[in-house]
Parts: structure tokens; sequence; C-alpha cells
């Protein structure tokens, strides 16, 4: 175990320190590209099985399709101007509609991504979504499961590589994973942190812009999750993305950089 570690320190030492995009914040992305990759297809298509999945021809399902293409294109459009393509390597974007009272939606690598149609009647409206969608994709894009997935091998397999770890541990190692995703497991979810919602809200906002969606309407969206908070239950949704006035206001504050990005989508 002191082995594994080490090695794990090692990787941390020398894996190659890049940039998010946008915030420009510096980190360490741990895990392997390509096996998380494929953990994610594994996980995906696992999950679906599991999972009532409502056609191509349901109208919810054309509905997140549309606006989630919108988005993912004009995720590829900035990297591709960034120079950031490396970001999304491997990408092949894929969305499903799960049907399941659930308030929750996520985004795997590889741009996997699910929203339950509990979440539908919350979102309200194309505005709403999009900004779901773009969160979303902004985690996935920013690589933040794959900090957070480090750092539970670190804290539940002792720094277990992920090779072995998904050998010797696959339950485990499949359960961290989802956890990592905001998919409820036996480990439960794991909220993101502050650092990271922050980073998803601004990315996510850019990009909904860039695809043509009013990003002042995510302020509003996120208001609507506040409110929800207030009530008996809790949806995983805010479980995992914590929601409060700090975050709002830290929005309003980034609005304007935004909207520099935004040009009326009028499809």
């Amino acid at each position: 175990m002191k082995k594994s570690l080490l090695v794990l320190v090692v990787v941390t030492l020398f894996s190659s320190c890049a940039k998010v995009p946008i915030s420009g914040r510096k980190q360490m992305n741990l895990l392997p590209g390509n096996i998380m990759l494929s953990m994610s297809l594994t996980n995906y298509q696992g999950i679906l099985k599991e999972s009532t999945v409502l056609s191509d021809r349901n109208q919810h399902s054309q509905f997140v399709s549309k606006i989630g293409t919108d988005i993912s294109n004009a995720v590829e459009s900035y990297l591709k101007k960034k120079g950031k393509t490396n970001r999304i390597k491997g990408f092949e974007w894929e969305y499903n509609v799960i049907k399941d009272d659930v308030v929750n939606a996520w985004c795997m690598p590889g741009g996997k991504i699910a929203v339950y149609t509990g979440i539908i009647p919350v979102t309200k409206d194309k505005y709403g979504m999009a900004t779901v969608l773009g969160h979303e994709i902004a985690h996935a894009v920013a690589k933040h499961g794959n900090e957070r997935m480090s750092q539970q091998l670190l804290v539940m397999l002792g720094g277990m590589s992920l090779e072995v770890a998904m050998k010797e541990e696959p339950e485990k190692t499949k359960n961290i994973f989802r956890a990592a995703y905001g998919i409820g497991t036996q480990l439960g979810t794991l909220a993101y942190s502050r650092k990271h919602e922050y980073e998803a809200d601004k990315l996510g906002m850019v990009f909904m812009a860039q695809a043509g969606y009013d990003p002042a309407k995510s302020i509003e969206f996120w208001k609507r999750m506040q409110d929800m908070k207030n009530g008996a239950s809790v949806p995983q949704f805010i479980s995992t993305h914590p929601s409060d006035e700090n975050r709002i206001k830290a929005m309003k504050e980034f609005l304007p950089k935004a909207k520099e990005y935004y040009k009326p989508n009028t499809k």
C-alpha cells in the first residue's frame, strides 16, 4: 500500500500541470485520460441498462439533445480557438433522458450525459436546461471528476493506482467513479467543492452564451434551486451542487464577462 501511495505522489509531481479554460486555475490531472474514458463508457452503458431511458423520438429527449448539441458545438469551437482541444480528446457527445423523479443531471468524461425527468420542471424552459447542460459539461471539460476521484482513491483505497484498483477492488472503484460524477451509489454522492462549483458556473455561463442562450437566465435557475433547498426534502442535484447566496452573487459579478460571448440563438 505504501508503494502505491508513493507511485501516486510521483505521478503527481511529474504530471503535466494544465490550466482550466476561462478560470485559468492550475490543476493536476492524476488519472490517465484513456482509462477514465473507458470507465465512463462502461458505467454509462451500465446505467442506461439499469434505467428507463426515453426514446429519441420523445419530446424531452429531442429538447435535451437540441440544446445539448448547441452547447457542445460551442464548447468545441471555443476550445479550438484557444488551442485546448486536448480537454475533450476522445469525447463523443451523447445525450439521454432517464425517466425518474430524481432531480439530477450529470456528464461523464467523453461527453456522456444524462438528464433525469425530475429536473425538467425545475429547468422551466430552454434557458434553464441550457444552464444545467452547460454547467454539467463544464464539470467534464474542467476535469473536476478526475480531481475528485484522485482524492477518493487516496482516501478510500490508500492511494492505489487506478489500474490496480479496477482489478483488485472493481466494485469500490465503480462506486467511487459514479459518486465522483454525482450519480447515486452505495457510497452516496460527493458534493462538488465550492472551488469546482464556482468554476463550473463560469464555464457553463460562457458555454451557454456562446451557444446563443442568455447567461443571465442561469442565475434565475439557481435561484429556483435555492428555493427548493428550503423544502422538506433536498433534491440530489442540490446535494452535489450546493447553492447559496454567495454563489449567486459570484455569478452576477461574472455575468458581464459571460455576456461578451452572447449572441442570441434565433433557431
